[in-house]
């Protein structure tokens, strides 16, 4: 039994996932799926590869992810998971491109700069 080790990153946030053939259970950072991120939504983004492909519930996730917020987090994970699907099988690798799972996502947040309230923002004018 194979198991692959893949990182994903979007935004400051990296995840780790270890990935081997199994009965569908995903972990989170050593918590459920379901616990670690409670909005359906950010589950639905994180099995969106194995949906797509559809290997879901054929695979054991164990994922550690780090840094950002719980989106950015979520979409981590997906770009590893479906890293990781392109190794078990390269027939995956084309419906996964085209939705742009494997694609890095560079947008960052600007940094802030000097004589400037935000990135950009100005500080308020007062004429007088």
């Amino acid at each position: 039994m194979e198991m692959i080790n893949k990182i994903g990153r979007r935004k400051t946030s990296v995840a780790r996932i270890y990935m081997a053939p199994g009965k569908g259970n995903i972990t989170v950072n050593k918590q459920a799926l379901e616990v670690y991120f409670p909005f359906d939504l950010h589950q639905i983004v994180v099995k969106q590869p194995l949906t797509l492909v559809g290997q879901d519930g054929n695979y054991d996730i164990q994922i550690n992810v780090d840094g950002g917020g719980i989106k950015g987090q979520a979409e981590a994970a997906r770009m590893a998971i479906s890293r990781a699907l392109c190794e078990f099988d390269e027939e995956h690798r084309g419906p996964l491109k085209k939705e742009g799972f494997l694609t890095r996502d560079p947008r960052m947040v600007e940094r802030k700069k000097p004589g400037r309230r935000k990135a950009r923002r100005r500080f308020q004018f007062s004429k007088r």
